[in-house]
């Protein structure tokens, strides 16, 4: 087998990993991990692109089959709206941490943790707005579902993820599993 081969082989592996963790710790914390009260310490993986351009494949992957899994088991009250809509969101989010991965204060990636949460915040907001209100747009609604949301992605990203990243960084096990 060629290098190249090898090499491509070890990630989509590596891929293929990431969104089976993403999506069993997912469904393993479904009560928490779909609706308006919206934890999913899954998130935190989102925060992976700061090690390797090619996690976002993982991540995204892990979220699209999270969310398919949650649609056809009725977990998922969003149902195929977050399919799409949700999938966009932790994808969107992955690039903008790979795009800010550079940039640190006090050592670690706080720029990075935004994306994530303002993405998921604005759109799984609108999301749960929609359903909660039959269809329609209700700002009130939105701003506390946006507001819930955010909160939980505060807590995966802001707070595991980070905790999840200095881990990797001081271990070089770790760091070459994702980089």
């Amino acid at each position: 087998m060629s290098k190249r081969l090898s090499k491509k082989i070890n990630n989509l592996s590596r891929q293929a990993m990431i969104a089976a963790i993403y999506a069993v710790l997912s469904l393993c914390l479904s009560a928490i991990s779909y609706g308006p009260v919206n934890i999913r310490i899954s998130e935190a993986l989102v925060l992976l692109p700061l090690f390797s351009f090619h996690n976002i494949s993982g991540v995204t992957v892990g979220c699209f089959i999270t969310n398919l899994i949650g649609f056809f088991t009725g977990a998922n009250i969003l149902g195929s709206l977050d399919i799409i809509f949700g999938t966009f969101a932790t994808f969107a989010a992955a690039i903008c941490t790979y795009l800010f991965r550079k940039v640190r204060i006090k050592g670690l990636p706080i720029l990075s943790v935004v994306p994530p949460i303002i993405f998921n915040a604005v759109i799984i907001g609108w999301e749960l707005c929609v359903f909660i209100n039959n269809g329609s747009f209700s700002p009130v609604i939105f701003w506390a579902q946006a507001t819930s949301v955010g909160a939980g992605q505060f807590l995966s990203c802001g707070v595991i993820g980070l905790m999840m990243v200095r881990l990797v960084e001081n271990n070089k096990t770790l760091k070459d599993l994702v980089s």
